[in-house]
């Protein structure tokens, strides 16, 4: 019954955010904690992405074992990328926020520690899941993040820390006005500085925020941050 409450509540300030804020008492929030949802898995989620007016719906990728689906707030998880995707590392989650159907993934975690398992490129779904379409980037390695135009699910942005292996001329923020059939790279720093996050203004799509990374694996040691990033 407890678990049932939390849920409840917690579903309750998603839905309505300002009203929790003024009306719940102390005590009801109180009742809010963490729990295990799934799926029961190794190695680290990545990635994740929630359908705005469906509080059961939630997509999730990490280090390894490609996108996993709920549609009953975790209670269940399916495997959606089995038999399209090529790698199993999974960087970022974008649904469109025009037509929930629209999905986009981009493969490659890109928050490498000891061990990392290069992506392929990116991934798009046009019926929620059910069935993708591989659309580019193949050397890009890890992607860190993927923005959709409010309005138009046609056009994305994705950034791109590159092959964190060594030099890679991959690396930067990209962008698609035709749902991934065409690239253009349009921000690039250096062969060792990759994006890794990708912030669009709330109030106009026009303004966007990139962050940059210098990150490099060697068999010794990891090149973490230098002068160039930021």
């Amino acid at each position: 019954m407890k678990h049932l409450t939390s849920l409840f509540l917690l579903l309750l300030l998603a839905m309505q955010p300002t009203l929790a804020q003024d009306t719940l008492p102390a005590a009801a929030l109180q009742a809010l904690e963490y729990r295990m949802v799934g799926p029961a898995r190794g190695g680290r989620v990545t990635a994740v992405a929630g359908v705005p007016g469906q509080p059961y719906t939630y997509y999730m990728g990490a280090t390894g074992g490609g996108v996993w689906k709920t549609t009953d707030a975790g209670l269940s998880w399916n495997n959606i990328s089995d038999g399209y995707f090529k790698a199993g590392s999974i960087g970022a989650i974008a649904i469109a926020p025009s037509d929930d159907n629209v999905i986009y993934v981009g493969t490659g975690s890109a928050d490498p520690r000891g061990n990392v398992s290069p992506g392929v490129g990116m991934y798009k779904s046009e019926d929620a899941g059910y069935t993708w379409t591989f659309i580019g980037l193949p050397k890009a390695g890890q992607i860190a993040k993927i923005i959709i135009h409010p309005q138009d699910p046609e056009k994305i942005l994705v950034a791109v820390l590159g092959n964190v292996f060594g030099p890679s001329q991959e690396r930067g923020v990209y962008r698609s006005a035709d749902g991934g059939n065409n690239w253009e790279k349009v921000f690039y720093v250096d062969e060792r500085t990759g994006a890794i996050d990708l912030v669009m203004d709330a109030k106009n799509p026009r303004v966007l925020y990139a962050g940059f990374w210098t990150a490099e694996r060697k068999p010794w040691t990891f090149i973490d941050g230098s002068a160039s990033g930021g």
